[in-house]
């Protein structure tokens, strides 16, 4: 059904490639991208006559362009194609060069929450958060318009940031944004590249040609937007006047800045004593929960090393060789990539007492633990490990080193297990 509904809007089936990964971010001449030919939006027939695009992109992609421009078609647009396309279906496009992404991640816009007491700015900083956190160098993440729920300079700095972490983690994507101070920022980034949807001149009118090209677009055509949505127009020529008065003034001193930009310094965040960027440090206002989260993701990850590292001394080599902490937030469910994966996780209780488990089913075991009763905000970090053997191990080896580092747990009786086998401990 799906093969001949494709044939009939004339779709292709892609060409699927392993990863898009690379150990280093200099050579980019040697990493496999994703290339789409004549995408099109998948909610359209290529007999409309709609606008295709092509997209080559070997990194990330910082997107901005008018209202109406079509940034938030363009990334359902290749989420669709990508999804589909490692699925092994048709996609709309001439044709395409896919990878095999470890996980596709489109976020649009926030809502608040009313039931979790959260604004929707709240709500987009708990999902963006999701989104760093599980983000590889095998991923495909798509944000549209970020950080628009707040205050504008913060905002910007926040959306800076996390571009730049998303922009070292070297994974594949699109972020769009209308927050042009952006490009004001002293950001380290490398391999980060600047997309505008195109406008053109139509008798003296600026029009959006939904096209992707290189480059920066500040033309939002917002008056243009607000008169043809039928805003009165002393509304719209008040708001001209307002924008003349006050905000040329301050494209001026932009402009100024971007002259001095290529002598100012910034902060290498790698060099941060060597460790990964978690941006919940930097941001005010992180509650005690959170700093809890991260002071067990830090002796987890120690313990853990620890003992890699004295295995490795005894001359056995183990298949783990590093630890990586996931984090599964309130009322957030583990990804598709964990299904039939051994892993170890920690629970934070409301109590702020942790419990400390392992399984070959991680969404299974999350879902009981909220369902007892005051548990269904219970958030996890969990790591996975090569097979159910060592997980008890390390299980066993958390449960009693934990304690000893000022953290409470709710199982301490578990740490008495000793009998794990051998099978997919060693290599």
């Amino acid at each position: 059904m799906s093969c001949s509904e494709g044939r009939r809007r004339r779709w292709v089936f892609p060409t699927l490639v392993e990863s898009h990964g690379f150990e280093d971010v200099k050579s980019l001449d040697k990493i496999h991208g994703m290339k789409i030919v004549g995408l099109l939006p998948y909610w359209f027939h290529v007999a409309e006559g709609v606008v295709r695009n092509d997209v080559d992109m070997q990194s990330l992609y910082l997107l901005t362009g008018p209202n109406g421009g079509g940034k938030s078609s363009l990334l359902r647009s290749i989420c669709a194609a990508a999804l589909l396309g490692i699925c092994g279906l048709m996609v709309p496009a001439k044709s395409a060069l896919i990878p095999y992404f470890d996980s596709i991640t489109l976020h649009m816009k926030s809502y608040d929450s009313p039931a979790d007491k959260k604004s929707s700015f709240q709500v987009e900083m708990s999902e963006l958060r999701s989104i760093i956190n599980g983000t590889t160098e095998r991923s495909l993440v798509l944000v549209d318009e970020i950080c628009r729920g707040t205050e504008t300079a913060k905002g910007t700095c926040i959306a800076g940031s996390i571009i730049e972490t998303l922009d070292r983690i070297g994974c594949l994507g699109i972020v769009s944004t209308h927050l042009h101070g952006i490009f004001t920022l002293p950001l380290n980034i490398k391999n980060t590249v600047h997309k505008a949807m195109g406008t053109t001149s139509i008798d003296g009118e600026t029009m959006p040609t939904w096209k992707l090209t290189d480059g920066v677009c500040k033309e939002s055509l917002a008056f243009e937007t607000a008169s043809r949505e039928g805003i009165p127009e002393p509304i719209i020529r008040r708001a001209e006047y307002l924008y003349q008065s006050v905000y040329a003034k301050e494209m001026l001193s932009e402009e100024n800045f971007l002259n001095k930009e290529k002598f100012s310094t910034s902060i290498n965040v790698n060099n941060l004593n060597g460790t990964h960027l978690h941006l919940e440090k930097f941001l005010p206002g992180a509650n005690q929960m959170e700093v809890l989260r991260e002071e067990v993701e830090s002796a987890v990850t120690m313990i853990c090393q620890d003992h890699i590292m004295e295995q490795k001394s005894k001359k056995i080599a183990l298949e783990l060789t590093e630890i990586k902490c996931l984090l599964v937030g309130t009322r957030e469910q583990p990804p598709p990539s964990v299904v039939g994966s051994s892993s170890v996780y920690v629970m934070f209780r409301p109590d702020k007492k942790l419990y400390v488990g392992e399984t070959d089913d991680l969404e299974g075991r999350v879902r009981t633990h909220r369902l007892k009763e005051g548990m269904h905000d219970s958030s996890f970090l969990y790591f996975l490990v090569p097979g159910k053997s060592l997980a008890c191990e390390l299980e066993s080896m958390l449960i009693n080193q934990l304690p000893s580092r000022g953290f409470q747990l709710s199982n301490t009786a578990d740490g008495k297990h000793r009998n794990f086998g051998t099978s997919n401990l060693y290599a």
